[in-house]
């Protein structure tokens, strides 16, 4: 089955809007550990060593582009990967990247 072009058109613009989102390193990082597990903000805050501020800021971004969603527990927000396509690349590149060779 073929891509027509302009599905392909909006497919690349739908990947790189999603790869520029990602392209950031503690965006990338908090991505890496919400790929294994949801996680509050002062869990990613501790886990990739940045102000809550900036870790907020990276979420809401996140959560406005679909990438996450999140849930209340009392005075935590816990937030996941919602978007299945990105679990599927956090996945794929965690396994190129991070996985020890056998």
């Amino acid at each position: 089955m073929n891509t027509s072009p302009n599905q392909m058109k909006e497919n690349c613009q739908e990947v790189a809007s999603l790869l520029k989102t990602i392209a950031h390193p503690q965006r990338l990082m908090i991505l890496c550990h919400l790929a294994q597990a949801e996680m509050s903000v002062s869990e990613l805050q501790s886990e990739c060593t940045i102000s809550q501020s900036q870790v907020s800021q990276f979420l809401l971004r996140m959560t406005k582009q679909g990438l996450l969603t999140s849930r209340r527990e009392g005075n935590f927000i816990y937030y996941r990967l919602s978007d299945p396509k990105t679990i599927k690349l956090m996945k794929s590149m965690n396994k190129i990247f991070c996985e020890q060779p056998k």
